[in-house]
């Protein structure tokens, strides 16, 4: 065993970019550091990256975590226009987050995604988005309620069926479960390839995954939310920071290890 193989892994964590009067900052939750520490990973927060750059970071890493944020994903990149001008965007995340995700996916990076990282990921490999969930007919409202304190609008919304014989059957072992809500876009098409893994009682994908290598899980809900005292949030990060550690196992050490 290489002194490599006894370090932890290194997940990329995507930054959001945020304006503090007049002075642009990049900007992630801690509670999704918290998260990938809790996964057995070390956390390597990423500044809003030129395409040329996305190689040089994906040669560093050994997973990415793709964060939730305020912001939307530009419905420009799914053909559409901006039905809300007041909802929120962040269209420097998109312009490297999207080539990012799909070149992970071909590196058999390991990836799971998060509520905004979800939708981009649908995005980014050909799907498209609700841009208001709640306006579509037969479908729920998935968004938090403005006003209410933090935990009660964490807190736990509606159930997910688990699909039989997938990814996240087989992290959980479960049929079902309950989880937060805090969305106003959701999957009107899942992208070509992808797999639902869970829906809402609406029929709205709750979770997806990518077929490849490697382990690739995007989830519409907040599991990194008080995730250390939820089984099924550590089940998931449990599963992430293991994918994590083969590949850097497997993968970048086998590259670099003279006795290999």
């Amino acid at each position: 065993m290489t002194t490599t193989m006894m370090k932890k892994p290194r997940v990329l964590v995507p930054a959001c970019n945020r304006p503090f009067g007049e002075h642009p900052f990049h900007m992630v939750g801690r509670k999704y550091i918290d998260a990938v520490r809790l996964a057995g990973g070390l956390p390597v927060v990423v500044p809003s990256a030129p395409p040329e750059e996305v190689d040089e970071w994906l040669d560093q890493a050994d997973g990415v975590l793709l964060t939730g944020s305020r912001s939307n994903v530009h419905p420009s990149h799914f053909g559409e226009a901006v039905l809300d001008a007041s909802q929120p965007l962040d269209p420097e995340r998109d312009a490297w987050t999207l080539p990012l995700v799909r070149k992970a996916l071909a590196r058999g990076l390991p990836l799971l995604g998060i509520c905004r990282g979800f939708q981009e990921a649908n995005v980014a490999l050909g799907g498209d988005l609700h841009q208001a969930v709640q306006e579509q007919p037969g479908l729920q409202d998935h968004r938090e309620q403005d006003g209410e304190p933090t935990e009660a609008q964490y807190a736990a919304r509606h159930e997910v069926r688990v699909s039989p014989g997938g990814c996240l059957e087989a992290v959980l072992g479960r049929e079902s479960f309950r989880v937060n809500s805090l969305h106003g876009q959701g999957i009107r098409r899942l992208a070509p390839g992808l797999r639902v893994e869970a829906t809402a009682p609406d029929g709205l994908v709750e979770a997806f995954s990518a077929a490849g290598p490697g382990f690739a899980l995007f989830v519409q809900w907040h599991p990194e939310w008080q995730a250390a005292g939820n089984p099924v949030s550590m089940a998931l990060l449990r599963a992430f920071g293991q994918a994590c550690a083969d590949y850097r196992d497997l993968v970048r050490d086998a590259a670099c290890d003279p006795e290999i």
